[in-house]
């Protein structure tokens, strides 16, 4: 434990960010943990309209339950100040240009960002972080330093804008909070009776939205300690009540602070009007049976005439607030012990992450490993609530919402609400330090959607449109989201978009033209794959891959072999050495009507063997063609020449293979084939492209005639080979990876 304290003490100096000599910033408090893109509290809406961002405040109220959209499209930044300064400084031009010709390299942006840092410009430094949020959001010291840069100009309305637009984004940073706090209480009026308020709303949205977080104890002292300021130790009590049920990183130091208070204050003075009332009629009727008591034992000692002093009616003694205190104790205690259990449940999991704030640098496995492993135990506890219908009410934590009195829930929805908010507590606070992993997101959609089908929605366009802009898998993922609700237009546009980002990515335009042939627009379909064959020719295997799939698609679903033979044809005069197209091609004229078709599947075995093929598949689609001819010709002189073609090609091509075809392999490698015969099966196949042994007849018997083993029973068994069935290019082009989110 002394490890996270060491930690929590280092994140707790506040402004401590600095530029490193490589531009990288060097965090503390400037990313913590608890920088979480969550829900704004539905409260921001009314902060919005006071700071004078209409914009702001509507989408805050359009999807108050679903996290903020920061796409660089709708994230409207803080206007420009009028008084703009002229000229920029003189190399701002080229770290610019050198940002956003590589807006995936952070350290351009930093060097941009420290290089107006130094030159103290207000125009420049305001472009540069405008543009800089727009992509990395998630960095709370660039939010800081933008406010300040506000600030600091005189432009005080115009820092409370940015501090909000950043709580948009993170709404549960801790240190964006104390910052925006910080900077109502330098600015507002404290005499005017709208301001307290206005903090203590603040305050509140701050505690509902970042309140949860294991590292909020800053936040929580800090309210505490404001109120104490004001005078109104109800309220901070109140404060402190519902902090002792949050399992944080310094829970114990909120019970020491509320045992204090308690002591040193009145208990009608720091307790509610109706708990003050209840413990001091319990603990007068209690005073009063022990008064009875004692009474009765003094009454036989007290000597004959003399009478009880009298005790003044309605007067609270220093001995009753002294049980009034040890009934709160007692009360508190509990709640205490409930918490200290919940935060020794996720002690270790906390002190198993290493950085919890956002940074480019990848994440070693362990954490990775340790994030999942948190994840798998919070859903555990979310299971297990469900399943226990006999859940300790007592138990449930209180959120922010706890200020006003809210309608009792059953005891088992109250604790699977509150670990399902937790459980989504941690999912932010992950895709903070992991926001540049797929797996974490994909994990949170499948999440969210068994309850919200839009919430979902918003986690995708918040991953897709911001924080992997360059990662293709979780845009599929969001596609197939999309088609499989029903939203096929959404679907189109995110892959669109997706290709428009990452143009020639064959896996995109297939998953374009299948959505659309699952949509029953099969034209459609055939013109993106047309298109891409247009748009390949410059790349011949990339051509080829295109035109197999537009000549299947043709043949299989457009019943049209005419046409596809044509896109193949065409194709092999751009890529003539392609294994891949002669097959194919072949596979086609195989398919039709073996009569009709016995020229063309001559004349693709012979346009094969005349192609700069290597010799192994030349050898394969001369034994297709003599298997062609065994089993569908009407003329056994024509299967003789076919057959006597391939012996000239064996001996061209295959001579030194002959030992193993001659009856040289091991007995136990021999398989069966659907018919029952044997067929040899080599165990050094490569993957994709199977050893095809050359076949020739096998050595004659002694004492038998040698021509009779030429003739036609001499090639019986060679076509039962199944390696030719299994020439495949889907494993060469393996374009099917990641179609299914995993599971």
């Amino acid at each position: 434990m002394d490890d996270v304290n060491a930690t929590d003490s280092i994140m707790a100096a506040e402004g401590c960010e600095e530029m490193s000599g490589n531009g990288e910033l060097e965090e503390s408090s400037a990313m913590e943990a608890s920088e979480v893109p969550a829900s704004p509290p539905t409260e921001m809406v009314t902060m919005s309209e006071e700071n004078g961002s209409a914009a702001e405040a509507h989408e805050v109220h359009e999807a108050p339950e679903a996290p903020v959209d920061p796409h660089p499209e709708n994230f409207s930044m803080p206007t420009a100040a009028e008084d703009e300064e002229g000229e920029l400084p003189a190399d701002f031009e080229r770290l610019w240009k050198a940002a956003h010709d590589s807006p995936q390299d952070f350290t351009s942006w930093t060097d941009l960002l420290q290089y107006c840092e130094q030159e103290s410009h207000v125009t420049a430094s305001r472009r540069a972080l405008e543009a800089f949020l727009v992509r990395y959001p998630l960095c709370y010291g660039y939010w800081k330093k933008y406010a300040d840069l506000e600030r600091r100009a005189g432009y005080n309305d115009k820092a409370e804008e940015v501090c909000i637009q950043g709580l948009q984004v993170i709404p549960l940073s801790v240190d964006l909070w104390i910052h925006y706090i910080n900077l109502l209480l330098g600015t507002l009026d404290m005499n005017l009776p709208e301001s307290p308020v206005r903090i203590r709303r603040v305050f509140e949205d701050a505690v509902q939205a970042a309140g949860l977080d294991f590292h909020s104890d800053r936040l929580w002292d800090l309210y505490i300690e404001w109120e104490k300021e004001q005078g109104n130790m109800k309220n901070a009590t109140a404060v402190l009540d519902r902090v002792l049920k949050v399992p944080t990183q310094l829970y114990n130091t909120h019970y020491d602070k509320f045992k204090e208070q308690l002591n040193s204050q009145e208990p009608k003075e720091i307790l509610s009007l109706e708990e003050y009332e209840e413990l001091r009629a319990s603990c007068r009727q209690s005073q009063k049976a022990e008064r009875a008591e004692q009474a009765q034992e003094e009454e036989e000692e007290r000597p004959p005439g003399e009478e009880e002093p009298a005790t003044p009616e309605g007067t609270d003694t220093e001995e009753l607030m002294q049980k009034i205190r040890e009934q709160v104790l007692l009360r508190r205690d509990k709640v205490y012990q409930d918490n200290e259990g919940e935060v020794r449940k996720r002690w270790h999991f906390e002190d198993a992450i290493k950085r919890p704030y956002f940074h480019v640098k990848p994440l070693d496995r362990l954490q990775l490993r340790a994030w999942h492993s948190y994840l798998d135990w919070e859903i555990a506890q979310l299971s297990s609530d469900t399943e226990d219908s006999d859940q300790d009410p007592n138990q449930a934590a209180t959120e922010g919402s706890e200020v006003t009195a809210q309608p009792q829930e059953a005891p088992e929805d109250a604790a699977v609400a509150r670990d399902d908010y937790r459980v989504r507590i941690l999912f932010e606070r992950c895709l903070i330090a992991c926001a540049l992993y797929e797996e974490f997101w994909t994990r949170y959609t499948q999440y969210l959607e068994l309850q919200s089908v839009d919430e979902a929605r918003a986690v995708f366009k918040r991953a897709c449109e911001v924080h992997l802009t360059y990662k293709p898998n979780i845009h599929m993922h969001w596609a197939t989201f999309e088609e499989r609700h029903g939203d096929l237009t959404e679907a189109r546009r995110v892959l669109e978009a997706l290709e428009k980002t990452l143009p020639g990515l064959a896996v995109v335009r297939l998953r374009r033209a299948a959505l659309e042939r699952r949509a029953g627009q099969l034209d459609q379909s055939e013109a993106l794959l047309r298109e891409a064959v247009a748009e390949s020719k410059e790349k011949p295997t990339l051509h080829a891959f295109y035109s197999i799939k537009l000549a299947r698609l043709l043949l299989k679903l457009g019943r049209n072999p005419s046409r596809a033979r044509t896109v193949l044809q065409e194709a092999l005069e751009i890529s003539p050495d392609n294994d891949k197209l002669h097959m194919n091609l072949l596979e086609l004229e195989v398919s039709g009507d073996p009569w009709a078709s016995a020229e063309a599947v001559q004349e693709c075995v012979t346009r094969a063997l005349a192609a700069p093929l290597t010799p192994d598949t030349k050898i394969l689609f001369s034994q297709r063609g003599l298997q062609f001819a065994e089993d569908y010709s009407n003329s056994i002189q024509r299967v003789l020449s076919v057959y006597d073609e391939h012996q000239k090609l064996l001996q061209e091509l295959g001579g030194t293979k002959r030992g193993a075809e001659n009856g040289d392999e091991d007995p136990e490698k021999l398989s069966k084939s659907d018919d029952g015969s044997a067929v040899a099966v080599s165990a050094t196949a490569p993957p994709t492209m199977p050893h095809v042994p050359i076949t020739t007849p096998p050595p004659p018997v002694m004492g038998t005639d040698m021509s009779a083993q030429a003739g036609y029973g001499g090639y019986s068994n060679w076509y039962q080979q199944p390696q030719y069935g299994s020439y495949g290019y889907q494993n060469t082009w393996n374009y099917n990876q990641g179609y299914y989110p995993p599971s």
